[in-house]
């Protein structure tokens, strides 16, 4: 399986633990995941359909919570099947050209999220701070470069990672990767050599998704906040607020679980091992599950158009009887 060079080896493939301190618990922790990564699907997939059939819903807004929702199925299922197919099949083995397309598809994707947020509370401003030029300036057009933006610059931020590691970093004191996926620290605390460019790297790419980009949505809502406090009647001020508070629950749904993942994978060297794990897990699973209920929960045209879909499909079942 390996060729080694002095303590070190060059692995053929690596082993992936699943939830490390856990095993014996992974068919029963796959019920859950499984239940889960289900859910994601299907609750995307219907935001697609009912965006695509309900004409009302081709605005910005929701053309951007389309490009979330195929974004949250690309993180969701990176690494949902693997973990599967650990907790059920004990296929712990994984390729290094498929741990390193795995870790590019995983943070790149997840950078994709962060810059579709950014790009939706811009769209929020326009909406709200210059409402007579909204569509003017929010066209189809413009919605498709900021969608390509993000997603070329998830590519960029995230492409030098697992290109780093294969062409610095190609020795290893340990084929086993403590983690349920390939996760780009977890890969390179266990590699030979020196590190730091790589560790380098990775910090300075979280700082600029993760602190800058929280910073600008910041900075538009407090510009937003103050148009809507300017308005006449509490009235008004409550509909203009309901009208950014998907956006902003589905802001805190991402960022929170990545905060706290990071800081506990950087910082928490004192927390056990499993916790890491299932920390790193519910923050790829988390966004994917509830961004769906909450636009379905605030968004009235989603709402109604669910509703009638299950309407329809309940008088169908009772003609059919």
């Amino acid at each position: 399986m390996f060729m080694s060079n002095n303590a070190c080896l060059v692995p053929n493939s690596f082993w992936l633990t699943g939830i490390p301190g856990l095993e014996s618990l992974h068919i029963w922790l796959s019920i859950p995941f499984s239940s889960m990564y289900v859910v994601a699907v299907v609750g995307n997939v219907t935001i697609l359909a009912v965006v695509k059939v309900e004409h009302s819903l081709h605005q910005p807004m929701y053309f951007f919570l389309c490009m979330l929702a195929i974004v949250d199925l690309v993180l969701s299922t990176s690494t949902m099947p693997k973990l599967l197919a650990i907790f059920w099949f004990g296929a712990h083995n994984i390729d290094p050209d498929a741990c390193l397309a795995q870790m590019f598809f995983i943070h790149c994707f997840a950078t994709v999220e962060s810059g579709i947020f950014l790009a939706m509370a811009f769209d929020r401003y326009v909406a709200i701070c210059d409402p007579l030029h909204h569509t003017s300036v929010l066209t189809h057009a413009v919605v498709g470069r900021l969608c390509l933006a993000a997603f070329l610059r998830g590519v960029l931020y995230i492409g030098p990672l697992p290109l780093m590691i294969h062409l610095r970093l190609p020795l290893y004191r340990t084929q086993i990767i403590a983690h349920s996926y390939c996760e780009h620290m977890a890969v390179v605390t266990l590699a030979c050599g020196d590190t730091t460019v790589n560790n380098l790297y990775g910090m300075g790419i979280g700082f600029l998704v993760l602190i800058l980009d929280s910073l600008a949505i910041t900075g538009s809502y407090v510009m937003i906040f103050r148009v809507v406090m300017g308005l006449a009647t509490p009235e008004a001020r409550l509909k203009t607020l309901r009208t950014c508070g998907s956006h902003i629950c589905a802001i805190l749904v991402f960022y929170i679980p990545v905060a706290v993942s990071s800081l506990t994978h950087r910082f928490g060297s004192h927390v056990p091992p499993h916790i890491h794990i299932l920390l790193a897990n519910c923050y790829l699973l988390i966004p994917p599950i509830l961004n769906p209920v909450v636009y379905a929960v605030h968004t009235k045209q989603i709402r109604e158009r669910l509703l009638h879909i299950l309407k329809a499909s309940a008088s169908m079942g009772h003609t059919g009887i």
